[in-house]
């Protein structure tokens, strides 16, 4: 049976036109305190947020964020980092060296910032703001350390524009259920015609949304997308930031 919450990530929307109405620092702390109450691995705690409201530091963001112009438009940006920098802080307590230095490490930060970040992003949803989450925080890492102030062992991993929507748009259709969510084994056989379903069901969204002027599916957008490396220069960033990735 549905229920609020259900109902509430079931009508995920990203927003990127917010009205001219500021978040009140008492809304934004019970939001961003949601951040904290997410699960994490070994109770590691391997994030950090950064919350930025200063007009000057979101346009520097925008340029390096592909200058995606709301994120100078949002009352709030936050930028969500993996951070080792805490946790060797607390090893130097205790005359301990961190060893931080695998992919495991590096895995067990995405995804706890990813989890606290989704936390932040349906606690705002529930008190009527819309959001966006920017990867392009990513484009350029070392000049985002530097606006922020990262110290070592900090990884940008993604932003977050919020604030009250000042639109209303259509929910993107997601993949059919069948093709994401198996029983017992990974069904393999399935997967073709679940694309082929989704193609035409996301062909036809794109083509509504533009007026025909775009026109290919999903499983076209992908192979064009997943086709060529992506931001091959954060590897390079994540080791100067002090993770040799062994």
């Amino acid at each position: 049976m549905p229920t609020e919450v259900t109902q509430l990530i079931q009508s995920h929307r990203s927003i990127r036109k917010y009205k001219d109405q500021p978040i009140s620092e008492e809304l934004l702390q019970e939001i961003v305190s949601c951040a904290q109450w997410a699960p994490s691995s070994h109770n590691v705690q391997a994030y950090s947020v950064i919350i930025v409201r200063s007009s000057e530091t979101k346009e520097k963001l925008s340029a390096l964020c592909g200058n995606q112009k709301w994120v100078v438009d949002c009352p709030v940006f936050l930028v969500f980092c993996a951070d080792y920098y805490r946790l060797k802080q607390a090893c130097e307590m205790h005359r301990q060296t961190l060893a931080a230095d695998e992919i495991e490490s590096l895995l067990v930060g995405a995804v706890d910032t990813a989890l606290a970040a989704e936390n932040v992003l349906l606690a705002a949803r529930s008190h009527g703001l819309g959001g966006v989450m920017i990867g392009g925080i990513r484009n350029n890492p070392r000049d985002v350390a530097d606006v922020l102030g990262l110290p070592a062992l900090t990884i940008p991993i993604m932003g977050m524009c919020l604030g009250y929507p000042a639109q209303d748009v259509q929910q993107k259709p997601r993949l059919p259920q069948r093709a994401v969510i198996h029983h017992e084994r990974y069904q393999t056989e399935i997967i073709p015609e679940a694309l082929e379903e989704y193609e035409r069901t996301s062909s036809e969204y794109y083509s509504e949304r533009s007026n025909g002027q775009r026109t290919e599916g999903w499983t076209k957008q992908m192979a064009d997308y997943v086709n060529k490396p992506r931001r091959a220069h954060v590897t390079q960033f994540i080791k100067d930031q002090g993770m040799r990735l062994t």
